[in-house]
């Protein structure tokens, strides 16, 4: 078997991973003041975590409709300032009930 291209792949990634990380480093000496930068920069990991945990929520369950549901039931929870431990049990709780519902009807 001949795994060439594959190395050649995974050489490549390598490579274009080290440059999105080493480069900043190199090419931004001073300290970032401007306001704007800073805030966009602080909001990158919670985009990165919607965009991940977003399309997981609605593809993890057999029914889009337990899937709203659960999401809806968090995002009430989490605007109600609950603990995380509150929202994960209460999500799941619902999508438990309305997928049993579901499989009722």
């Amino acid at each position: 078997m001949n795994n060439t291209p594959f190395f050649l792949y995974l050489l490549l990634m390598a490579g274009v991973t080290y440059l999105i990380r080493m480069l900043p480093l190199v090419l931004i000496k001073k300290k970032i003041t401007n306001r704007t930068m800073l805030s966009f920069l602080h909001y990158i990991p919670y985009t990165v975590l919607a965009v991940m945990t977003v399309p997981a929520i609605f593809s993890s369950t057999s029914s889009v409709v337990s899937a709203t549901t659960g999401f809806i039931v968090a995002i009430v929870l989490a605007l109600k300032n609950k603990s995380l431990l509150t929202v994960a049990a209460f999500s799941s709780l619902t999508v438990l009930v309305v997928e049993w519902l579901i499989n009722k009807i």
